[in-house]
């Protein structure tokens, strides 16, 4: 933490296609940091955008030189956004922020006041989630506290992405390279002295989410298969039980030939058996495919990302 009031702040904004927002998203920025002492540069990543978003941009850089661009060459997806903003921030203190405005930029002085107290990671927990639909409430309720189950250290629950990094958490951060990436799981790997603060997550005003179900699915695979291998003893586990059950059956089929009159009848029972068990294999190899297909994409050694424009850097 820096103890002079001329602290430099870093804001990252990962951005696809948000004509319709990024304005707003500056001026509301821009008027949150009026009320801070200190200086600001805000560092926008086109994640590939196809709208006019990085003409937007441009031009904001043109009126202030505190905005600057990072363009990718297609899109890497939003965690990747977010590493290439922290491996060119240069702040003492780091702010990631989504540009849909949900998370509103007003918290940000109450974590820079956490900051100064000492604390090194200040993440935003939500507290109400407005305009969001019952499956998307309800799935990631689940999906926070199962992965807060599986993993071995804590992962804070109803938490985005919303946070505020000393520049000696950003450090250790930028040194991880795998693809598979969950920023916010890293960022509670790393340790530090962490704390929160609780907000309302507002509706977004104009566009359209940008994670769709299967997005959805792909960063929850990510999130888990990076932090935790207890799918895969869920596997072993299940196979052993499932083992012994068929070998309880199987002692009971030749107990019921060789001392009873009654004689294990119908192919149904056993195609039912079957398919069941067929199923269950399919579904371990799939959670080994999941871990190996990984361990695929970390062997490949291929960049996280590929610039293909920066402004305002020196």
């Amino acid at each position: 933490m820096m103890s002079t009031e001329l602290a430099k702040y870093s804001i990252i904004i990962p951005v696809f296609n948000e004509t319709a927002i990024i304005l707003n998203c500056y001026s509301r920025l821009k008027k949150t940091f009026q009320r801070i002492d200190g200086t600001c540069e805000m560092i926008f990543i086109n994640d590939g955008s196809t709208d006019n978003s990085e003409k937007l941009i441009k031009d904001l850089n043109k009126k202030d030189s505190n905005v600057k661009l990072i363009s990718f060459s297609r899109n890497f997806g939003h965690q990747v956004a977010i590493t290439a903003g922290l491996e060119y921030a240069s702040g003492d203190a780091i702010i990631i922020i989504d540009a849909d405005m949900q998370d509103p930029p007003e918290i940000i002085p109450r974590m820079i006041e956490k900051w100064k107290e000492g604390y090194e990671v200040i993440y935003g927990k939500r507290i109400k989630r407005k305009g969001e639909t019952v499956f998307k409430k309800v799935s990631a309720f689940l999906f926070y506290r199962l992965l807060k189950y599986i993993t071995r250290f804590d992962i804070p629950v109803d938490t985005g992405d919303f946070r505020l990094l000393d520049k000696k958490v950003r450090d250790q951060i930028v040194k991880f390279h795998e693809k598979s990436r969950y920023i916010r799981g890293l960022i509670s790997w790393v340790g530090f002295k962490q704390t929160f603060v609780e907000y309302e997550r507002d509706t977004r005003q104009t566009g359209t989410t940008k994670y769709s179900l299967k997005k959805m699915v792909y960063f929850a695979m990510d999130a888990i298969t990076s932090f935790s291998y207890r799918p895969l003893r869920l596997s072993t586990y299940l196979g052993f039980i499932l083992s012994f059950f068929s070998f309880t059956y199987v002692l009971y089929a030749i107990y019921s030939k060789l001392f009873t009159n009654n004689t294990v009848q119908g192919w149904t029972s056993a195609i039912a058996i079957s398919l069941f068990f067929n199923g269950v294999i399919l579904i371990i190899l799939g959670i080994l495919g999941e871990y190996i297909g990984r361990i695929y994409e970390e062997a490949k050694g291929r960049p996280l990302y590929i610039l293909r424009e920066k402004i305002g850097f020196e």
